[in-house]
């Protein structure tokens, strides 16, 4: 897969601890990386990070905290840094703006000037979020020369992170032999191992857990849903291009499903309910802080440029979040390592470009 580019690499990766980079630090074990990880404890019990029990090299630094930060990514000498630690929900950032923006600008900031002084370094790929665009509810999807912005904190916040990587990768990261520095924004991610606040699925859960309907906020709001094996693929695709050396692809990527992945809440309920008949939901009436109701990216850069496309359909990511669910909850099972062999035989089979020959 990629190339085989990261085995025997030394890969940080920030946010490891959290869902997202929880699978990517799973990924990369499977891909032979030598993985260190920078993060808070996990929020969560139970939490999919400590599920997994990965044997990597874990430190529980913050991000904010700019000193323990620069001597522990001095030590890790990284050849490639992944950087997805974050505050990551919309509405703990309306109760706690400060730490958004403190952790989601100024932790970035901490993390590349800290890069700057990482001797073997030669990829930089900032995580953000199909959120950080200034959001006109239009019907077509944002392109990466749209405009950056965000009403709630988190979503401007994501923006200012945006605006972070461009200018180290102007001011610091642009010489012959300084590393490759790009940013990918994702859209609704999904997928077993989820217990944040206030998102759908993780909520949807816990309902199910204690035997009662979850309250649903916005089900007609319309999201760009898709299976978080789907952004890393890109993710992981992306940092291969960087790693050898292609500065054509030091710039801002959008990861998103196909058109047929942009649903509305109620019917990502209505999915999960065919297969799992124990979720159960009810409308609430209450006064909601603001959220977006149409938000939708255009990944035709990443399927033209990096011959990326999504491997699962929308009912197939939904399918296998549930399975997953429904395996811990019921069984006491954790599937992520054989779903994540199901998804790279699925694109062997299909012929995807990064597990190019992995299927004869």
């Amino acid at each position: 897969m990629f190339g085989d580019i990261y085995r025997g690499r030394r890969v940080l990766v920030t946010g490891h601890t959290g869902f997202k980079g929880s699978w990517l630090t799973l990924w990369l074990k499977l891909l032979g990386a030598r993985v260190t990880g920078i993060a808070l404890p996990p929020e969560t019990d139970p939490n999919h990070f400590g599920l997994l029990n990965l044997d990597i090299e874990s430190h529980f630094i913050d991000i904010r905290n700019e000193g323990p930060l620069r001597d522990q990514i001095r030590k890790a000498e990284p050849d490639v840094v992944f950087h997805m630690a974050a505050q990551p929900l919309v509405r703990r950032s309306y109760r706690s703006p400060l730490e958004t923006w403190a952790t989601n600008v100024m932790g970035t900031a901490n993390v590349l000037d800290a890069c700057r002084e990482a001797r073997h370094l030669a990829a930089i790929l900032v995580v953000t979020t199909d959120k950080c665009y200034e959001n006109n509810e239009w019907v077509w999807g944002y392109r990466e020369t749209d405009r950056l912005g965000g009403h709630d904190p988190y979503s401007a916040s994501k923006a200012g992170s945006e605006l972070v990587a461009a200018s180290y990768r102007s001011s610091f990261f642009s010489g012959p032999d300084a590393p490759l520095l790009a940013t990918a924004r994702a859209g609704n991610v999904i997928g077993g191992g989820d217990w944040s606040e206030d998102r759908l699925i993780p909520d949807l859960v816990r309902s199910i857990k204690q035997g009662k309907p979850v309250e649903i906020r916005s089900p007609k709001a319309t999201r760009p849903w898709q299976h978080v094996l789907e952004c890393l693929s890109g993710y992981l695709t992306l940092g291969q291009k960087l790693l050898e050396r292609d500065g054509a692809f030091a710039e801002a990527w959008n990861f998103g499903p196909d058109r047929e992945g942009n649903r509305q809440v109620q019917q990502v309920l209505d999915t999960i309910k065919q297969r799992w008949r124990a979720a159960q939901w009810h409308n609430t009436e209450q006064v909601q802080a603001h959220e977006a109701h149409l938000l939708q990216v255009d990944s035709d850069k990443a399927r033209q440029r990096l011959q990326w496309r999504p491997v699962w359909t929308f009912e197939e990511g939904v399918a296998a979040t549930a399975e997953w669910y429904q395996a811990w909850l019921e069984r006491s099972e954790i599937i992520s390592a054989a779903q994540l062999e199901r998804y790279i035989e699925r694109a062997g089979a299909r012929e995807l470009a990064w597990a190019e020959g992995l299927i004869s």
